[in-house]
């Protein structure tokens, strides 16, 4: 069974609300729920969030949705205790609530990637094409091995190009951004749960660093499409731009 989980906050620091903005006509949980259901990917979707607001919003049009724990650190402990009430899931995807312009094309490769045995966990990076992003410590980048395997994630530019001028890196095209949507095989998405924070996620404040910490393979699919999502009210208004 392949499962999505659609993680939603309403206490959100930066757009308190904000899975229950208005995006053209119906809320961002409803556009985001309704491009991952439109995949036909999955055997079930599912929003799990921590607010009453949520729940009534999402059975209004329709959607499934559980309640999980408000004291959750993150968005994968969140996921981690929907998925708990879909036993027979073996894939696990952790859809972002805030991306509505999700794409089949990003979904399928990350179930692809699972077609590998040892392939623990997955997720997306795209190449970065400005100095701005590539020089933002909100960008987050990744480096990969010669099989695709994350060999580490930072804030900070890496890989440093010795011998280019930093003016020419994005010429090169070596420098990946992460995108945070992940796969997982049920049974690790558990595990991970229990593993204690390791001195590098805290120290890059990047929770998938205890995963690579504690011997996990996290698999790194390249997609042409970079992640569109919606943090600020100035990210929504955009949102509603390119909608029309």
């Amino acid at each position: 069974m392949r499962l999505a989980v659609i993680p939603a906050r309403y206490a959100s620091s930066r757009f308190p609300g904000k899975p229950l903005a208005d995006l053209g006509g119906c809320s961002l949980i409803e556009r985001v729920y309704t491009a991952v259901t439109s995949t036909g990917l999955f055997d079930t979707v599912v929003v799990a969030t921590d607010d009453e607001r949520i729940v009534d919003v999402v059975e209004q049009f329709g959607g499934s949705v559980v309640m999980t724990s408000p004291s959750h650190p993150s968005g994968t402990d969140r996921v981690a205790e929907a998925s708990r009430f879909y036993p027979a899931a073996r894939i696990v995807v952790n859809v972002q609530g805030d991306e509505p312009f999700v794409r089949k094309e990003e979904l399928q490769q990350l179930l692809a990637a699972f077609d590998d045995e040892a392939v623990a966990i997955a997720t997306l990076a795209t190449v970065i094409s400005e100095e701005s992003q590539l020089l933002s410590p909100n960008v987050v980048k990744v480096v990969r091995d010669s099989r695709g395997g994350a060999l580490y994630f930072s804030r900070h530019a890496i890989p440093f190009l010795r011998d280019v001028p930093l003016g020419r890196w994005i010429q090169e095209g070596k420098h990946l951004q992460h995108i945070g949507v992940y796969a997982y095989r049920a049974d690790v998405l558990q595990s991970l749960t229990k593993l204690a924070p390791a001195a590098l996620e805290t120290d890059e404040s990047l929770e998938q660093l205890r995963w690579l910490n504690a011997g996990y393979r996290i698999h790194v699919s390249l997609t042409d499409h970079p992640a569109i999502g919606i943090d600020t009210p100035a990210d929504l208004e955009a949102a509603l731009r390119m909608l029309s």
